[in-house]
């Protein structure tokens, strides 16, 4: 086996990806920070990317959530090639099949745990009230049922990443991406996140979570590290 191939097919794959590359220009000089990645990753698993700054490891992040496309490669997440996807195309596959979850949270100050997990549905020109059983039922899964209510700055930190986790569920995605999602939590809150990513993972054969972390014993916490260097995977 290739040393730049992630595989791990004893479920199949939610992501697969042949000879990735991603380059960025800056004047005259290019820069490659993705170098030739081939990757499988099955559903049920909790992995993570860990890796120095300017690895591509975000890069790698980014174009699994569509949010950025390889310069050449091809990828798969969810039975969908998100090579050539337009605009609109990539919008709508990260508003169905990514579930986004972020080192600040990103919730909206003004809005209730409740309203802030809803908002996913809004955005899909649903209503909030129609939205709010589900929110509720997720805030509870989530440990939080006894603070639907209650707005971000009324919360701990730990109790707004649960809410962000609760919000990226909210359209069932395949696939969750959390970049640094324990970064702004003490050790021990931190260790309950992960926890809950890992059951999120192994509660579905069908849905992957894949988390960028730069915290060594987060990432032994997960199923499957993938190292990168330089623009290249090594599992390890």
């Amino acid at each position: 086996m290739s040393p730049n191939i992630v595989r791990h097919v004893d479920r199949p794959p939610i992501v697969s990806a042949r000879g990735l590359v991603r380059e960025y220009a800056f004047g005259d000089t290019t820069v490659r920070a993705l170098d030739g990645v081939d990757l499988d990753l099955p559903g049920g698993r909790f992995v993570s990317i860990i890796g120095p700054s300017g690895a591509g490891k975000s890069t790698l992040l980014h174009i699994l959530g569509a949010l950025d496309q390889p310069t050449s490669g091809t990828i798969t997440v969810d039975g969908v090639s998100l090579t050539d996807l337009d605009d609109t195309a990539a919008s709508e596959f990260r508003r169905r099949r990514v579930g986004f979850i972020f080192q600040f949270f990103n919730l909206v100050p003004t809005m209730s745990a409740w309203e802030n997990v809803a908002l996913p549905r809004l955005l899909d020109n649903q209503s909030l009230r129609k939205a709010k059983p589900e929110a509720i039922a997720l805030l509870e899964r989530v440990g939080l049922g006894d603070r639907v209510d209650h707005r971000p700055s009324e919360l701990s930190g730990g109790q707004m990443q649960r809410v962000a986790i609760a919000r990226s569920l909210i359209m069932d995605p395949a696939i969750l991406l959390a970049d640094e999602p324990t970064g702004n939590l003490d050790s021990r809150t931190g260790q309950d996140v992960l926890q809950l990513l890992g059951d999120l993972a192994h509660d579905r054969p069908d849905r992957l979570v894949v988390m960028v972390t730069h915290d060594n014993n987060a990432a032994a916490a997960t199923d499957h590290v993938i190292t990168v260097r330089d623009g290249r995977v090594l599992s390890r």
